[in-house]
């Protein structure tokens, strides 16, 4: 075609739902201006006249996210501005008035093999013009013309979402993998404690029968004995007292404790003295109180009576460090527990408090002992509508991305936790803030750190799907927030939470 006329897209086209405006006359030269369509023919263009519209639009929302995707629409003139969702909130991401730019159905050539529905809300900011198409023109025309393209655009589009599938499957594999590397090695530490007291508790015991045997056959009248006893359960309670006031020595002071007492030990006669001591000065035990052993016992029979109240307190400090163990090891498996979720329902009302405290638990290892944890709790946070056991994946990207910042195991530094009621909505959400004493992120990589794969961490060390996978499952699984601020030494990632669960008309894009 050479000569023609503009074209009145009135003309047979039926009103629904992309009449959005009144139109105006529809000519292919000035389609043929828009970077879509500058490479058509003449007929295409038409074809495009023939099923669409130029219309005008007003000032206002023109799309919304999670609405059926039904009509394509192409700036021709004006301006306007893309939104996301972000809890009860429509955050601007992008506005624009380049001609050309394209937004609704844009993906209706895959059918029914994808959710076809608006991807983000778009609002008119001034009187535009826009070319309209529905999405069943779209589609057949995407299909009629460029059938070799849609199959491409099919594989890519399945293809990166198979991508990204199998990549956050890694993802939560590696992270799996490294809380049991740091679950295995916390367990051992406790399980092997437990079993050397145990091996020296044996031999202890079996030293305190033979000095009872001693003891039955010694000088001993029964009020000695009863004195005796009566010393061994008075030794004892100091050792329990020490323990409840916190009040054991620094390792200087318990040393000259210790050499006090081996020359009481000395001075009366005692082999081996330097064994004995520190148990008694565990126990808070010093010579003036040793002196009245010795003042009930003959000095031939102080040694056995001295070794008899040792032993008793060597005793007593072993099963304190097998109990201590046990709990360590039942406090772990309880936060695993707690960690997974096992046996909790998949979505529910959950404290963040336990929630946070679990994931703690589980990357001890990785924060390393020169790490400070500073939990700022506001117990007074009521239970949480979430998916906990995604959520807990939320807190270690988190944790161990800000424990790796501050130099991993061997590092040092302050994590800093804090829960409270969100400022401008205390009866609506809930935040939790996650900081680290880190260098900081720097200006050119924050606006990326939540795009899928972008990484800073060496070949091999990581996916660049860890916070990626969080913004989901906060942003787009729980309609809530996540956002970070960062400069050297300070930090800081703020996850909002609203109090209330997603209604039905809140659908999850």
């Amino acid at each position: 075609m050479t000569e023609h006329q503009p074209w009145d897209g009135r003309a047979g086209r039926a009103a629904g739902p992309c009449v959005v405006g009144p139109d105006e006359p529809c000519d292919i030269d000035e389609l043929r201006t828009l970077f879509l369509f500058e490479k058509l023919d003449d007929d295409q263009l038409v074809w495009l006249c023939e099923h669409g519209a130029v219309q005008q639009v007003g000032p206002g929302m023109l799309l919304t996210e999670g609405d059926p995707a039904r009509c394509l629409f192409v700036l021709m003139e004006g301006e306007v501005a893309t939104y996301r969702r972000v809890g009860d909130d429509d955050v601007e991401v992008n506005r624009t008035d380049q001609r050309g730019v394209y937004s609704g159905a844009w993906s209706a050539y895959l059918g029914d093999r994808a959710p076809q529905t608006y991807q983000q809300s778009l609002r008119v900011l001034r009187p535009s013009r826009f070319y309209v198409l529905s999405a069943d023109d779209f589609r057949e025309l995407m299909t009629s013309w460029f059938p070799m393209a849609v199959h491409l655009l099919e594989g890519l589009f399945f293809g990166q979402k198979s991508t990204e599938r199998a990549v956050g499957q890694r993802e939560r594999l590696l992270a799996l993998g490294s809380l049991s590397a740091g679950l295995t090695h916390e367990l051992n530490n406790p399980a092997a404690a437990a079993s050397r007291a145990t091996a020296t508790l044996r031999e202890r015991v079996a030293g305190m029968r033979h000095k009872l045997s001693f003891i039955a056959a010694g000088p001993y009248d029964r009020t000695s004995i009863a004195t005796l006893i009566q010393l061994q359960e008075e030794a004892v309670q100091h050792l329990h007292d020490a323990a409840g006031e916190g009040t054991a020595p620094s390792p200087l002071e318990a040393s000259d404790l210790e050499d006090e007492l081996v020359d009481w030990f000395d001075g009366h006669g005692l082999r081996a003295g330097w064994d004995l001591a520190p148990a008694f000065v565990q126990a808070g035990v010093d010579g003036p109180w040793l002196d009245k052993v010795a003042a009930l016992v003959a000095p031939d029979a102080l040694d056995g009576a001295v070794r008899w109240i040792g032993y008793t307190l060597e005793t007593e400090q072993l099963m304190g460090e097998i109990e201590d163990a046990t709990t360590r090891i039942s406090t772990l498996v309880g936060a695993a527990r707690q960690y997974s979720q096992i046996g909790r329902a998949p979505e529910g009302r959950a404290d963040l408090h336990e929630l946070l405290d679990s994931t703690l638990v589980m990357l001890e290892h990785a924060l390393g002992p020169a790490v400070d944890v500073v939990r700022h709790y506001d117990r007074t946070l009521p239970p949480v509508p979430v998916y906990a056991a995604e959520l807990n994946q939320v807190w270690t990207n988190i944790v161990d991305n800000a424990a790796q910042a501050m130099g991993g195991r061997g590092g040092s530094g302050t994590l800093t936790i804090t829960t409270r009621r969100a400022a401008d909505a205390p009866d609506d959400a809930v935040e939790v803030e996650i900081g680290d004493t880190g260098p900081g992120i720097p200006a050119d990589v924050l606006p990326r750190i939540f795009e899928p794969f972008f990484t800073t961490k060496p070949v091999g060390s990581g996916t660049g799907l860890g916070l990626d996978i969080a913004w989901r499952i906060v942003v787009t699984k729980h309609h809530g927030d996540l956002r970070v601020t960062s400069q050297p030494g300070d930090t800081r990632f703020v996850v909002r939470l609203p109090l209330m669960a997603p209604t039905a008309d809140q659908p999850t894009p």
